[in-house]
């Protein structure tokens, strides 16, 4: 899920923090910011290395400082570069966000939209309070409010201000104001205790704890397990069509129940994609007392040595890849999802699983899952002898139009070129014998 994270660089960020002890160094907020989003990139880097993170910085204006990236070295040095601006207007921020995630996303993927801010509301035009007041009687050509965003979002408030300053500033009304607007999708995060670097520190810890924690599940298929976890975390489900319906969560508990062809499922409906990746073993210290590598030569040790032990769930991604086939898995009570093999380019290829909707029968076509049973229990193979048909009730394996060879419209001007080359080559014969062949092979008739 990417993160797209807008920091508050108006002149109110510039002010000290009050209270802190004599004789020691004012910190401004800014400092302070800086150094959560900081503590935020060393934790995501280190345990949720693949999510794709942005940095924007807003005053009156939005700029885009490191567009979407996993290179967290450009996103301290985006951070350290910024400077101070003039007052905060949050509306164009938000406005601008949304359109930079629209560019790179789609209005399909899910996206985590983070505001670093001191909770101060701005005075005047397009500032936060100015643009609560004139919600209801905006005209077509002042436009919408970019609240809710046109994609799937949470938006979290990280405010470097305690809960009772920002009621006495009256921002804290205002603030939950904008979460309810993005569909009551978000939170507001405050300081808890005085404002200090230590407290910022827990906060950002309890925030990456709630938001970026992975999930480690088991990869069983009978006596063979594997550890992995999936990125990204998988989202609680609300049945929509349950008398009762209350959150579902994916179990850490991963049963492969059974496997079908790939055309079987052909492209189902599903409600999110995951990638599985194994979990290397820890490896054990000279004391026998595991931990985590201290530096980048013992990390790409263990990496090494870890791939040189066996893992069922590499056994399965390459089975999968081989045979061009599905595994059923079982997410949960009467929740299931499948494991399949998606190539990322010409040589990689991934392990993925697709959650289905929770129900026994989430693809119709296959009716309920439980009821689906192994080839051996019937008297003659449902494939057929060559495995030319399927049991399922598919549509028949047709050859399409679109996917013959397409003509290939040229220029006179190319085609000429074309022809030229290829009289250039016959002009020197024999000694272009070999070129004139391969030019000559290379035009189809």
């Amino acid at each position: 899920m990417p993160t797209a994270i807008l920091l508050d660089c108006s002149l109110s960020m510039a002010c000290p923090v009050p209270g802190v002890a004599e004789g020691a160094e004012e910190p401004t907020r800014r400092q302070l910011a800086t150094a959560a989003l900081s503590a935020l990139f060393q934790h995501v880097q280190a345990l949720y290395r693949l999510e794709f993170t942005a940095l924007l910085a807003f005053s009156s204006r939005w700029q885009l400082v490191v567009p979407f990236t996993r290179d967290y070295n450009a996103l301290q040095e985006g951070l350290a570069s910024l400077e101070e601006c003039d007052k905060t207007c949050l509306e164009g921020a938000l406005a601008g966000l949304s359109r930079v995630v629209l560019e790179e996303w789609g209005v399909g993927t899910p996206c985590q939209v983070i505001v670093v801010t001191d909770g101060c509301l701005g005075v005047g035009r397009g500032t936060l309070r100015h643009s609560l007041a004139t919600l209801g009687a905006r005209t077509d050509d002042e436009g919408r409010f970019p609240l809710p965003f046109p994609f799937p979002a949470r938006l979290y408030v990280m405010c470097l201000a305690t809960v009772d300053e920002l009621q006495s500033i009256g921002a804290l009304e205002s603030l939950e104001k904008l979460i309810e607007l993005n569909n009551g999708s978000g939170q507001i995060v405050a300081v808890e205790g005085q404002l200090l670097l230590k407290n910022v520190h827990n906060m950002i810890s309890k925030f990456t704890q709630q938001v970026y924690t992975p999930f480690p599940a088991t990869l069983r298929c009978g006596h063979l397990a594997s550890d992995v976890t999936l990125f990204p975390r998988p989202e609680p489900v609300t049945p929509e069509h349950e008398f009762d319906p209350r959150p579902k969560c994916i179990s850490s508990a991963l049963e492969i129940v059974g496997f079908l062809e790939l055309a079987d499922v052909s492209s189902p409906p599903v409600l999110s994609r995951h990638l599985v990746l194994p979990i290397a073993p820890a490896r054990d210290s000279e004391d026998g007392v595991g931990g985590p590598p201290e530096g980048p030569e013992e990390e790409s040790s263990t990496a090494a040595s870890a791939g040189k032990l066996p893992s069922f769930c590499v056994l399965l991604h390459g089975s999968l890849k081989v045979e061009g086939m599905v595994a059923l898995a079982q997410l949960g009570t009467e929740w299931y999802g499948m494991l399949y093999s998606q190539a990322d380019s010409k040589k990689k290829s991934n392990l993925m699983m697709s959650v289905f909707e929770p129900g026994c029968d989430p693809l119709p076509w296959l009716q309920a899952i439980p009821l689906l049973g192994p080839v051996t229990d019937y008297k003659e193979n449902p494939y057929g002898a060559d495995d030319s048909r399927s049991p399922f009730p598919l549509p028949p394996r047709c050859k399409r139009s679109y996917a013959q060879n397409l003509p290939v419209w040229t220029k006179p001007s190319g085609l000429q070129a074309d022809i030229q080359k290829i009289l250039r080559n016959a002009r020197k014969l024999p000694e272009k014998t070999q070129t004139f062949y391969k030019v000559s092979s290379s035009y189809r008739s």
